[in-house]
């Protein structure tokens, strides 16, 4: 089993940057794919980002590409996403999440955290 905490949200203003970090407990966290997704209210969960069980391959939605990057340290066992020109579009909680293979469906993915609120103002 993975339990992961998420870490790094707030509030900030549109155009800013903030860095979310998620940490994973477990010894195989090398081996798992890692990805991020954001849920506004009202909305359904969506993907955000995913990175492979190097770091080697990474994957984004269109809305946020360019923007944001996904990164992991196997040795800290942590996973994080840097968020830059934040738009208050991008306003939602945000969760981390674990898989053995590159999925962008929240169903393909086996573990979750509890996730962490980002509100970008205008």
């Amino acid at each position: 089993q993975v339990q992961l905490v998420e870490s790094g949200g707030g509030l900030v203003q549109a155009g800013g940057s903030l860095r979310l970090s998620c940490a994973a407990s477990g010894r195989t966290f090398s081996t798992y794919v890692m990805g991020w997704f954001r849920q506004a209210p009202g909305k359904e969960r969506e993907f955000v980002a995913a990175i492979s069980w190097s770091g080697g391959s990474t994957y984004y939605a269109d809305s946020v590409k360019g923007r944001f990057t996904i990164s992991r340290d196997n040795a800290k066992n942590t996973v994080y996403l840097q968020m830059n020109s934040l738009k208050p579009e991008d306003t939602a909680v945000y969760y981390c999440a674990v898989t053995p293979y590159i999925e962008t469906r929240p169903g393909g993915y086996h573990y979750w955290g509890q996730g962490t609120q980002v509100t970008v103002s205008s």
